[in-house]
């Protein structure tokens, strides 16, 4: 009979996979899809070490008010057609079954008769001319999402090209024309996860592609992390280490006689595992502060002039919650319309030439209060970029405070003090520094994300051409041409990084005749 040993030998000569050994840093979406889709083919050796103390990432699903969820992070799956994210939600049943506008946030492409919009006078702004704003504004926009720009706007940023025609549209000499056309930028700088679209590519734009079918599509009961679940509950008891930051990562190692793996991952706490692939999903915003410590040899320069150039924002939630409700029932946002907004250019010029004094007009950032599925007596806010990295510095109590004073403000309304607070900290977050990636003005993001989505080391990198192939990978939303900032293109970049090691021992595979 043989022995233990000689049967694991002749087994790893016969599945050379189920012998390799990864390394999975982060539990987002992107390395839970990876290591799943590993340990399905086979893998046997799959180490996570996710540095905070939960999975999930950015998918952070809370229960502050009750049982009914908050998310602090993502909140919808985008399009559902080719969507392998919503296909898993519906074949675990975990979409919300009823959609009505509260699950909706308040978006130009989205604005309906029952949000309502107002001025600082406290005057309500007719439903009409609002819709027509933000259809010209989403016309604009579409054009970039489908590169059918003009030439002349390829070098502009979104703000300056959206600036531009809209000052050719009659919809410009309207009395309330321009203040919401400011809105709808302040709007849309949500979706880019930007301080402004000034500083967004109006012409890379048109390599996200929008999944066809609904595009806000909501969880039910058990929010996102019930999504997360799913991928966790395929790992095999002790594959995931919470609390466990990664200190290091060395690789191109030389076999020595205590190790003949290539790659070694130091933890801050010490612990050290050899390995002999990385898939390394960490978010773009904790590359740009750590990536030059990170990695020993350092990282190829196409790579890290990648992580420099791509940008990675700040998107927060402002959460209130009241006793009772007080605004209209056929209400589902108040939006403000400032009459100097952030999004004006001249404004948006001043505060770079003023050094810190927008710091004291942060709140003008928040687009609005939408109403929230499930919480009849919540709303939220949402606020992007420096400004919401300056309101994660606030205390809670405060960024109540302006809040309800602006919503007394602009709506006339007896608003009462919230009893709860709750803010999303994303910048704040040393894990993550941000939410999500967008392009600036003068980059090339196919160049950029296909630099930082390729695998060490690099097929023509000089002094490793005996090394073993694919011992570094990265997966995450910013390594996806197409489907950055969503939470689909995390999920899948994950299972393309698990599919090249699959694919690299299936052509190692003995072949018997």
């Amino acid at each position: 009979m043989l022995s233990k040993s000689t049967q694991e030998t002749a087994h790893c000569r016969m599945s050379p996979h189920s012998a390799a050994r990864v390394v999975v840093v982060g539990a987002g979406l992107s390395g839970l899809s990876a290591a799943s889709t590993l340990v399905k083919a086979g893998f046997r050796h799959i180490q996570v070490l996710e540095a905070m103390g939960r999975p999930g990432g950015r998918v952070y699903t809370t229960r502050p008010f009750g049982q009914n969820v908050i998310e602090l992070g993502a909140n919808w799956i985008h399009g559902q057609e080719a969507n392998p994210l919503f296909l898993l939600a519906q074949e675990q049943g975990l979409l919300l079954e009823e959609r009505g506008s509260a699950s909706i946030m308040c978006l130009p492409g989205s604005v309906t008769p029952r949000d309502y919009f107002f001025r600082e006078s406290r005057r309500q702004l007719p439903v009409d001319e609002v819709e027509q704003v933000c259809s010209f504004f989403s016309g604009l926009t579409s054009r970039a999402f489908e590169s059918e720009l003009e030439p002349r706007h390829s070098s502009q940023s979104l703000g300056g090209y959206l600036d531009e025609e809209f000052a050719q549209s009659p919809l410009a000499a309207l009395e309330d024309g321009p203040r919401v056309f400011e809105w709808c930028k302040r709007s849309e700088c949500t979706d880019e996860a930007s301080s402004s679209l000034y500083e967004v590519s109006a012409s890379q734009l048109g390599h996200y592609v929008a999944l066809e079918g609904g595009f806000f599509n909501s969880l039910g009961p058990g929010g996102y992390q019930a999504l997360a679940d799913t991928l966790l509950d395929n790992l095999p008891p002790g594959a995931l280490l919470c609390d466990r930051p990664v200190h290091s990562i060395h690789w191109a190692l030389q076999e020595e006689k205590n190790h003949t793996r290539p790659v070694r991952v130091l933890c801050q706490g010490g612990q050290c595992f050899m390995a002999d692939h990385v898939i390394v999903t960490v978010p773009l915003g904790f590359l740009k502060e750590n990536a030059v410590a990170m990695f020993e040899p350092a990282l190829p320069k196409s790579k890290a002039d990648a992580i420099e150039r791509l940008g990675f924002g700040t998107v927060d939630k402002i959460y209130l919650r009241f006793e009772d409700r007080f605004w209209p029932h056929d209400c589902a946002g108040i939006q403000l319309v400032w009459d100097a907004g952030p999004e004006d250019e001249e404004v948006y010029q001043h505060s770079q030439s003023e050094g810190g004094a927008w710091r004291d007009m942060w709140y003008k950032k928040i687009c609005g209060f939408d109403t929230v599925a499930r919480h009849p007596t919540v709303l939220c806010g949402w606020i992007t970029g420096r400004e919401a990295r300056h309101m994660e510095s606030l205390d809670e109590k405060i960024v109540g405070e302006v809040c309800v004073r602006m919503l007394r403000s602009f709506t006339g309304w007896s608003v009462p003090e919230p009893a709860q607070v709750l803010m999303s900290k994303w910048g704040s977050e040393r894990f993550v520094r941000g939410s999500y990636t967008y392009p600036p003005p003068g980059v090339d993001a196919v160049r950029e994300h296909t630099a930082l989505a390729a695998p060490l080391p690099l097929p023509c990198e000089a002094g490793y051409s005996q090394a073993k192939p694919l011992q570094v990978l990265f997966a995450g939303e910013a390594t996806h041409v197409n489907f950055y900032t969503t939470t689909h293109g995390a999920y899948m970049t994950g299972i393309r990084e698990a599919q090249r090691l699959i694919d690299h021992y299936a052509d190692s595979e003995p072949r018997f005749l």
